[in-house]
């Protein structure tokens, strides 16, 4: 992914996020060089990035953001951008939250994967694990007034695929969007 700075000079996004304080100081610390690096040529078409973020809400916005903008970057709509970018929200959400419990020894670990056909997001914590048998219905009567356990069934509205896998610690969630109209153009374009 690339932007214009203000010279015109087109910088990758490490270089933007770090310049613009969309990168949270651990991660910084942990990609030490690599940051702001030519390792990723302005010429080139990024089609995957991982991160592993603290358990913090700063990690949470910094996963939304990102994906808001690799979303656009794929060709998605606004709308679909926006669907993408509250599904990863959600997830990184549970993972902070329940997954870690706001542990700062525990990380959050997420990855972003655009295929040509499939934009993949799949976040994974290091907690006690989600049994997908145990998530409660939101739209059963006894939870219709309740103020959480919603997250998953958002995510399974706005994406075309959700995978839960059991991680030895945590849980590891997939969440795929098929490309497909304007976003399948874009992408073919930028090949």
């Amino acid at each position: 992914m690339t932007f214009r700075g203000a010279t015109g000079k087109l910088r990758n996004f490490n270089d933007f996020a770090r310049k613009s304080g969309r990168l949270p100081k651990t991660l910084t610390a942990a990609l030490g060089p690599w940051v702001g690096s030519d390792i990723i040529k302005p010429s080139m078409s990024i089609s995957r990035v991982s991160y592993t973020l603290d358990s913090t809400l700063e990690s949470v916005n910094t996963a939304e953001e990102t994906a808001m903008k690799m979303a656009a970057k794929a060709g998605f709509g606004e709308d679909e951008s926006h669907q993408i970018a509250m599904s990863v929200r959600e997830a990184a959400v549970n993972a902070v939250l329940h997954g870690n419990a706001y542990d700062p020894q525990k990380k959050m670990r997420m990855s972003i994967e655009h295929t040509g056909d499939k934009f993949i997001v799949s976040i994974a914590d290091e907690g006690k694990g989600l049994k997908p048998e145990e998530v409660p219905d939101p739209l059963a009567q006894e939870n219709i007034l309740k103020q959480s356990g919603r997250g998953i069934f958002l995510i399974k509205s706005f994406m075309d695929e959700v995978r839960i896998r059991l991680l030895d610690p945590g849980t590891e969630i997939t969440l795929i969007k098929h490309v497909h109209g304007n976003a399948a153009g874009a992408s073919e374009e930028r090949q």
